[in-house]
């Protein structure tokens, strides 16, 4: 007997992951909504998450990615729904970090921030690399670091215009906890996790993009 005649079609297995990455996704998304420390900045800090939820199901079909991608961006997803959850500064696990460590603040939105340089590197070296838009190993990381910072760049400039509209909510929404040099630190975490990403990550990507491609 062929063992293989009782496992899942490759129709049920090509279904099987984007519906349990959904689910993932949209369970942490239904308790990050319930009772959140302030609605205002939940619904700033999911944003970005819904609207990375709609163009990875528009794009399942005709530009699926990577699964090593796929789980990063679900890993980036999750970070900004906590974080909208408690607010960046108010992080529970966090606060136990600072007391454990002796920390002056918590710094849940570091990690937030590294998670904005390292997942978008990788997410436009992939796109770079099947669409072949540059030639050479070199401007291909080059251009995917360039469009992780441009990313965090963007993100400080909308937290800047959320200052503008509502001190009130831009309080929750920076979580600067007095500290001057938050939006130079969180760009430059940023550029951490991007270097990082490119550096160790490029390897494990590239066997997924040609096992793809193949």
């Amino acid at each position: 007997m062929n063992p293989s005649a009782h496992s899942h079609p490759p129709e049920s297995r090509g279904l099987l992951w984007p519906a349990l990455w959904a689910l993932l996704f949209l369970l942490v998304f239904i308790w990050s909504g319930i009772n959140p420390k302030d609605r205002i900045t939940w619904m700033l800090e999911v944003a970005p998450a819904v609207a990375a939820f709609i163009i990875l199901a528009a794009t399942r079909k005709t530009f699926p990615l990577t699964p090593l991608v796929y789980v990063l961006l679900l890993l980036h997803c999750w970070i900004l729904m906590v974080g909208g959850h408690y607010t960046y500064a108010e992080v529970p696990l966090f606060d136990t970090i600072r007391e454990m460590f002796n920390q002056s603040r918590n710094n849940f939105d570091k990690l937030g921030h590294f998670a904005q340089g390292f997942v978008p590197a990788l997410v436009c070296r992939e796109v770079i690399i099947r669409y072949r838009l540059v030639n050479g190993r070199f401007f291909t990381q080059f251009f995917s670091l360039c469009f992780a910072l441009a990313v965090s760049a963007f993100y400080e400039l909308i937290e800047w215009w959320v200052a503008l509209i509502s001190e009130q909510a831009a309080e929750a929404f920076l979580g600067t906890q007095g500290y001057i040099w938050d939006t130079q630190s969180d760009m430059g975490w940023a550029l951490i996790g991007a270097l990082i990403a490119l550096v160790f990550i490029s390897p494990w990507h590239d066997r997924q993009i040609r096992k793809m491609q193949a």
